[in-house]
């Protein structure tokens, strides 16, 4: 291990191999740092927080601090967050609150950019981008290859569907179907987040039938619920069209965004 004199290791915490520690960190007592994690200058590790292997934090990020809510009573709840991440400048994390989950996690291989906020309970898959100032609220679910565009919001309780795109500035109020585009203020459906399915190496047969299940779901004809039918008959050996269908028909919390009209 690597540590700096200036920086202040609780004796309880828990260090893996090849841990770097830099100037002025503070690691509190019931922290676990996995292998190969890398914390730079002024970085703060509190509460029950676990750091998968290889992570790196930059200055100033604060994770494990207590949960913005005030029903939180010190309750002992946990951050867990996965391994390889990059985690910039002012990033913050809460713990989950016994309210919800009584935990936080965060998957592995995301890039969290200066200012990224991950609220208390919130569920963060494998693979995302936040950019700078990314925000969610409580009880948020992020599923994988999510891009969250700059100053973007998500509301308490949202979903956001695996490979959506998020644009800067966004207000999302609403849960974001699989592949779906949202943009705006309040955020509105804008189309599929083709560039990035394309990035992610999908046929261009499936987003043939991604596009087509699209404008099938959201016409004007028929009610919401026998479009969700049809799509299901029509599409139901096609996997990430079926993610789509399993997404609405999980849905609880909040409505489905839709296309602006």
């Amino acid at each position: 291990m690597n540590i700096h004199p200036s920086a202040i290791i609780d004796a309880g915490a828990e260090l893996g191999s090849g841990v770097t520690i830099g100037p002025y960190c503070c690691v509190g007592p019931d922290v676990c740092l996995g292998d190969d994690v890398t914390l730079h200058c002024h970085v703060v590790i509190t509460g029950n927080t676990v750091i998968g292997a290889r992570t790196k934090i930059h200055p100033f990020a604060v994770l494990g601090g207590q949960p913005q809510h005030i029903s939180y009573k010190g309750e002992d709840t946990k951050l867990v967050i996965g391994t390889d991440n990059i985690i910039r400048e002012h990033v913050t994390m809460n713990p989950g609150t016994v309210g919800g989950r009584s935990i936080t996690t965060v998957g592995n291989n995301g890039l969290f950019m200066t200012g990224a906020h991950v609220a208390h309970d919130c569920i963060v898959g494998d693979h995302v981008i936040f950019a700078n100032n990314a925000t969610l609220g409580g009880h948020v679910i992020v599923q994988d290859f999510v891009f969250m565009g700059g100053l973007s919001a998500v509301h308490q309780f949202c979903r956001i569907g695996a490979y959506a795109f998020i644009g800067g500035c966004a207000a999302v109020p609403s849960d974001v179907i699989p592949y779906g585009s949202a943009m705006g203020n309040h955020a509105f459906l804008s189309g599929l987040n083709i560039v990035g399915m394309k990035r992610r190496g999908l046929s261009r047969a499936v987003i043939h039938d991604l596009r087509a299940a699209y404008r099938l779901l959201f016409a004007e004809e028929g009610t919401f619920q026998e479009r969700l039918d049809d799509a299901s008959k029509l599409f139901g050996e096609r996997e990430e069209v079926m993610r789509i269908v399993s997404f609405i028909n999980e849905g609880k919390s909040r409505s489905v965004m839709t296309p602006a009209h």
